[in-house]
């Protein structure tokens, strides 16, 4: 099992950049493919971002794909996301997760994922 803890989140302006971290427990954490995820006010939790067990392959939704780059240590047990030229639709709480699945590609779909945190707020102003 693993636990999973963002951090990085605030208020930032349109156009801003912002960074979020995920900080795992265990030492398992490279064995895990990493996603992130976000739901806004009103609306599902839909996919962002997710990279493979070495970080040798990523993906993006298409709303995000050229502005945000995820990213991840697996001597510091951290997965990154970070986010440039931010718009106000990104509003929303970011969570991370963990995938347990022994695939070399991430996947895309919420069920997939097995373990996720508490979420961090990100909001971005107009």
């Amino acid at each position: 099992q693993v636990q999973l803890v963002e951090s990085g989140g605030g208020l930032v302006q349109a156009g801003g950049s912002l960074r979020v971290s995920c900080a795992a427990s265990g030492r398992t954490f490279s064995s895990y493919i990493m996603g992130w995820f976000r739901q806004a006010p009103g609306k599902e939790r839909e996919f962002v971002s997710a990279i493979s067990r070495s970080g040798g392959n990523t993906a993006y939704a298409d709303s995000v794909k050229g502005r945000f780059t995820i990213s991840r240590d697996n001597a510091k047990n951290t997965v990154y996301l970070q986010m440039n030229s931010l718009k106000p639709e990104d509003t929303a709480v970011y969570y991370c997760a963990a995938d347990r699945a022994p695939i070399p590609i991430p996947r895309l779909g919420r069920s997939e994922y097995d373990y996720w945190g508490q979420g961090t707020q990100v909001t971005v102003s107009s």
